[in-house]
């Protein structure tokens, strides 16, 4: 195995792990360069979920060693992002690359128009107001953010964001619950492609390396730097990829 293949996949494994946890959009940048060392677009996929889990193991033990980590919200949207994971991974969904993108860049530029409206300005989200159809919301929104999840992920964080947003959430909670829900489908979503054979696991370990050192990072700048400061983060990184996507 090429080491400088290793090296590279380390290298943009934490940068996307950093990425990952404050905004989203780090698999944008993995899954190019797995394609580009080889591997099919279905073990790129595949291989991509061993950094994703990593980075968000090691995420998730730091937002909830720092008390930023709502589990009751967690434990809401987690089991419908679990059951739409399965079905997006098992139906393998095939949009065409041009059609992918132009939703893509919409949902960014989408999740731009919350940064700068900004919900949480007016809207207090908190885990003892959760009544039943506040619950049905998030079950709905999240079932769809893991069929999302199951079969593409890249920029799944995306969706995470404006869907917690637009209930008054703010972003060090979102990031936290995010990486919590994206974790827990992760694994189903990943067993599936074990199963079809679809995972390199020699450059999948040295993704996830990389990943791991980015999720530790960015779950301690979240909490460092707070709700504003990931605001403007989120709102540079949706431009910069919408209009990557948009331009081709």
């Amino acid at each position: 195995m090429n080491p400088w293949h290793l090296a590279l996949l380390f290298g943009v494994g934490a940068v996307s792990g950093v990425l990952n946890v404050l905004a989203g959009g780090g698999s944008l940048l993995t899954l190019p360069v797995l394609l580009f060392l080889g591997l099919p677009a279905g073990v790129a996929n595949g291989t991509n979920r061993i950094g994703i889990l990593a980075q968000n193991i090691v995420a998730v033990g730091s937002f909830r060693r720092s008390g930023h980590l709502p589990m009751k919200i967690a434990l809401v949207c987690t089991p419908a992002a679990l059951v739409g994971s399965i079905l997006g991974a098992e139906l393998a969904v095939d949009i065409g690359d041009a059609a992918f993108r132009r939703i893509l860049a919409v949902v960014m530029l989408g999740v731009c128009v919350l940064m700068v409206v900004d919900p949480t300005r007016r809207l207090k989200f908190e885990q003892a107001h959760l009544g039943p159809l506040r619950i049905a919301a998030l079950a709905g929104t999240f079932l769809v953010v893991g069929f999302y999840g199951g079969f593409i992920q890249a920029g799944v964080g995306f969706l995470i964001i404006a869907g917690l947003l637009v209930h008054g959430m703010d972003l060090v909670r979102i990031n936290a619950v995010k990486v919590f829900v994206v974790g827990v489908f992760t694994v189903s979503a990943l067993a599936v492609f074990i199963i079809h054979g679809q995972v390199d696991w020699g450059l999948g370990l040295a993704l996830a390396a990389g990943n791991s050192v980015g999720g530790w990072l960015g779950a301690r700048l979240a909490v460092a730097k707070g709700h504003d400061w990931i605001r403007k983060l989120v709102l540079v990184v949706v431009v910069l990829f919408a209009a990557r996507l948009l331009l081709g």
